[in-house]
């Protein structure tokens, strides 16, 4: 260990700056956010640190650094690109045993600052020693990916109520339980949800009735998993996953995703797809309800977003009426994430001011869809569940008036690296899919906007393209 990992308590400690430029702001405002008073010695103050001036009731003195600008300092950083006057702060701090850095020298530090991930009062520091600031931000970043911005105001919940279960929970060892599973449960997540009002009431009504025996009541979480790609998932989709008890999942949700769960979690499948469902969707809710009962954390993880056609209204109404508590978790939708990932934007200001999602199931062998609605010009319309009724909806498009040459775009598992884009017309289409194996899932885009898929494609899992 190269360095010794310690936090000192600056507040109201005089610390000084060396140095006004971007960098020197950066360190200004980290000082700042730790309550010292700080003074900043620069021979020209940037536009950067005159703001910050008033915000931080910042000492200024603009001239060139000094050996005497030193005492009284509690620590020194010194942010200049001057290499004497660096080496001229380092060598009077170390005479004067005040703590000093040198932005990006290692060799004139005698401390280093770390990535810093703060949710106070919880603060967490990473450090390569000065080997890889780049890599210590990289994993500063994933960290900061798995704790939740009110994981601060979750301590200090904790820390009101310490003093209330070591009264009423011994000995230690049952403590030290009671608070994982209060920090890792349902009362942590009504706080996250921002329910803190009734999180704290769950808190100290768990602290006075421990030696109770009632049913423990989980919870549901509905996670919107996205459109293929395990990186369009949310920071709370991925924690609501690594921490649930059963998930509950759909055809949708890619292998890559799945692997991010828990790995001892229950996993049940209730594959939902045309004219095969593994369950009931009234069969589904009830198996939320019946899990979350039993004390369970649930994840019912649903491919796209919960409520655009994901019949997540239908699964919180169960609940509702059985009196779980749950959450939602949107996800980025089909239509969002496939166009996105084809170069299709879905609004354009030359092309279309306006865009429409809707279902292609059949009834009846045909389309049940408004089409004198959706042939208007200057919009896009986004068919979801549409590829076997797609003859039956190029057709009518064309009856009601809309031009046979109209762009459209079925794209087969967007975002993943199945992706496969097949570009034509209203009346082309049909015929350029007839022999081929197109595998599901699949959105269907029409309008002027598909014209622009060439242009701007960015995203080429082996260049999967079928034109007309």
């Amino acid at each position: 260990m190269d360095y010794f990992p310690l936090f000192i308590n600056l507040k109201n400690k005089p610390c000084l700056v060396v140095g006004a430029g971007e960098i020197a702001a950066r360190k200004i405002e980290l000082l700042a956010k730790a309550g010292a008073d700080i003074t900043v010695i620069a021979p020209e103050i940037s536009p950067q640190v005159s703001q910050l001036k008033n915000t931080y009731d910042l000492n200024i003195i603009q001239r060139s650094f000094t050996a005497e600008d030193i005492h009284r300092q509690r620590l020194i950083i010194s942010a200049t690109n001057q290499k004497n006057i660096n080496k001229l702060v380092t060598t009077t701090a170390e005479e004067h045993n005040i703590p000093v850095n040198v932005v990006d020298n290692p060799s004139l530090c005698s401390f280093i600052v770390p990535a810093i991930i703060d949710r106070s009062p919880i603060v967490a520091a990473i450090s390569s020693g000065g080997a890889s600031p780049v890599l210590t931000r990289l994993l500063r970043a994933k960290i900061e990916s798995l704790i939740p911005p009110a994981f601060g105001r979750l301590a200090q919940l904790a820390e009101k109520y310490r003093g209330l279960v070591k009264e009423h929970i011994n000995p230690p060892s049952e403590r030290r339980i009671f608070w994982e599973k209060t920090l890792q449960g349902s009362i942590a997540e009504l706080f996250y949800s921002g329910k803190e009002t009734e999180a704290e009431a769950r808190l100290k009504s768990a602290i006075l009735n421990t030696s109770d025996t009632h049913q423990v009541i989980g919870e549901v979480y509905l996670v919107g998993a996205g459109p293929g790609d395990p990186d369009l998932l949310t920071f709370r989709a991925l924690r609501l996953m690594q921490q649930a008890d059963v998930v509950v999942y759909d055809r949708l949700v890619s292998p890559e995703i799945l692997d991010l769960v828990r790995r001892d979690a229950e996993k049940i499948y209730v594959g939902k797809q045309k004219n095969n469902h593994s369950l009931p969707q009234e069969s589904i809710n009830e198996l939320l309800a019946r899990l979350a009962l039993a004390g369970k954390r649930v994840v019912r993880l649903k491919g796209g977003d919960p409520f655009i056609f994901g019949r997540g209204g239908e699964e919180i109404e169960t609940l509702v009426q059985h009196n779980i508590n749950f959450q939602v978790v949107p996800g980025i939708t089909a239509a969002s994430g496939c166009a996105t990932y084809s170069g299709i934007p879905l609004t354009h200001r030359d092309h279309a001011q306006s865009c429409t999602f809707i279902t292609g199931h059949l009834k009846d062998n045909i389309v049940n869809l408004n089409y004198q609605q959706l042939v208007a010009p200057n919009q896009t319309i986004v068919i979801y569940m549409g590829l076997t009724g797609l003859d039956n909806i190029c057709a009518s498009f064309i009856q009601y008036g809309a031009s046979p040459k109209l762009p459209i775009a079925l794209i087969q598992q967007g975002t993943t690296q199945s992706q496969r884009v097949i570009i034509g017309t209203l009346q082309t289409m049909p015929d350029l899919i007839k022999n081929q194996d197109i595998q599901p899932p699949t959105l269907i885009i029409i309008g002027s906007v598909v014209a622009l898929h060439d242009k701007l494609k960015w995203f080429h899992p082996e260049d999967k393209c079928t034109y007309e």
